[in-house]
């Protein structure tokens, strides 16, 4: 947008210069050509009136002296001539040309001529004057003189230069301004593209200085950090409240589960256990869900500090975590590691709890004699995670809707789960700048794959990875195994 500005400025300006040298050069060439011509008209007059005698019959000595000096001095060829066109007198470098000629023909007319009108630098034609001699009226013969016009050419060429230099420096310091005022006006708005860029990759302090540029973009300025600040305000008071609404809850929701416990033994009939069953599953998926509100709320609410985590170690942890209920359910878990370590830059914890996600749900819907297996290689010059079992997998259009918040397959709505899983994953994953993807296995099953990227010496240490307790996450839509919760 600069460069546009730059250029619009800098076309005005040439367009500016053009308008008002271009006529001033015209004058100066025209200006040099006339006084050239008067000192041209002057001496040919003189002439005139010296050759008068000569074409009445005198001797013409005198009239050959005098053109003589003249070409000596000034080395201007010059003749005189009767009305039947002969050389009456001439000097030494007297040469007749076509432009003689035609000044000849107005001359012997009675007029004077002067051509041309203007010398210009690419012309090499000379300055050719021509003035009758007469006597009483009577045109008697003409007086001829051809001026070479370099000289001419060459201040004509220095005038014209001199008005390049002008015009180059004028350009020059317009290319200059136009840059310090582009930039002037323009720094608010490149501001406030940076800006807007920090807020949506997750800095929400990040503000416009109001203090740059002109008046109407310092009220942009102003009007978008009050903007910002309002979202921001907003936002925080939303997740401040799904937060403390989830964790008020539990009290209350952990003191009705006993209460209904304790119903437990005073019911005898067979229906009134199956509904006290039902209400203590029910109270647990409440708990689950509650506890996966919290955890999104801590998740979006977190700073993006980065760190380097070895993701090789973490997800060795996290297998070794989900054995036991693996083996419980009959599901092959299985670590393919291909390096001993992979560091991956991520927020703290996210590879935990991504992982957690996509193991919960491969091994819940992967069924009895499935299998789960979990891959770490370097790709893309960062560390991709996968997660692929052997369940009955997610369609396409699903799979677009997983990370949705309280999304869940239709044909998993019995199901233990939140619908807040990969949820949480896509969070911390997008604010790793890293990437989720799901898709189809072959020949059945789901794959799941979060991509982090390396880490940066400069900017991130490595963190030991502690041993993390499994609080399983209810299973969530399409989270590496299978397209429902």
């Amino acid at each position: 947008m600069r460069r546009r500005l730059v250029i619009s400025y800098l076309l005005l300006m040439v367009l500016v210069l053009f308008a008002l040298e271009t006529p001033l050069a015209v004058t100066l060439a025209s200006r040099e050509t006339d006084r050239v011509r008067t000192d041209r008209l002057a001496d040919a007059t003189r002439f005139a009136s010296l050759a008068n005698p000569a074409l009445r019959g005198g001797g013409s000595g005198a009239l050959d002296g005098e053109l003589a000096a003249y070409d000596d001095l000034y080395g201007i060829g010059a003749a005189v001539v009767d009305r039947d066109r002969h050389t009456v007198a001439a000097s030494a470098s007297w040469l007749p040309g076509a432009g003689s000629t035609s000044a000849l023909d107005f001359a012997l007319a009675g007029q004077q001529f002067s051509g041309p009108d203007s010398v210009w630098p690419w012309n090499d034609g000379p300055l050719v004057v021509a003035v009758p001699i007469n006597d009483g009226g009577e045109v008697l013969g003409a007086v001829v003189t051809v001026t070479p016009a370099g000289k001419v050419r060459r201040t004509v060429a220095t005038w014209w230069l001199l008005l390049a230099a002008i015009g180059l420096l004028a350009v020059l310091a317009c290319i200059s301004t136009a840059f310090g005022l582009a930039g002037w006006v323009l720094r608010p708005v490149t501001e406030l593209d940076a800006v807007t860029h920090e807020i949506a990759e997750g800095d929400r302090t990040a503000r416009v200085r109001p203090r740059l540029g002109p008046p109407e973009l310092r009220r942009l300025a102003a009007s978008f950090n009050n903007m910002a600040d309002a979202v921001s305000d907003v936002m925080d008071r939303q997740r401040a409240f799904v937060a403390h609404a989830s964790h008020q809850l539990r009290n209350p929701l952990t003191a009705l589960r006993l209460r209904v416990e304790e119903l437990g033994p005073s019911l005898t009939g067979t229906d009134g256990r199956a509904e006290h069953k039902l209400a203590l599953e029910e109270t647990d998926r409440l708990a689950t869900l509650l506890d996966a509100l919290l955890t999104l709320a801590r998740a979006e609410r977190a700073e993006n500090q980065l760190v380097a985590v070895d993701a090789a170690e973490v997800a060795a942890s996290r297998v070794a975590a989900w054995q036991p209920l693996a083996r419980h359910r009959s599901v092959t878990l299985r670590l393919d590691s291909a390096d001993a370590s992979a560091y991956a830059r991520t927020v703290p914890t996210a590879i935990d709890q991504a992982l957690d996600a996509l193991i919960d749900n491969a091994v819940k819907f992967s069924g009895a004699g499935g299998e789960v297996t979990v891959t770490v290689r370097a790709a893309d010059g960062g560390i991709l995670l996968q997660v692929r079992d052997t369940g009955p997998g997610m369609t396409t259009s699903q799979i677009d809707q997983a990370t949705e918040r309280f999304w869940r397959a239709p044909d998993v709505q019995n199901v233990d789960g939140a619908g807040l899983g990969l949820t949480i994953v896509a969070v911390l994953v997008d604010a790793s700048d890293g990437r989720l993807t799901m898709r189809q296995g072959q020949p059945r099953g789901l794959v799941a794959e979060v991509w982090f990227p390396a880490p940066d010496d400069l900017h991130v240490e490595p963190v030991a990875v502690e041993p993390v307790a499994v609080e399983p996450i209810a299973a969530e839509p399409g989270a590496a195994g299978a397209g429902r919760p």
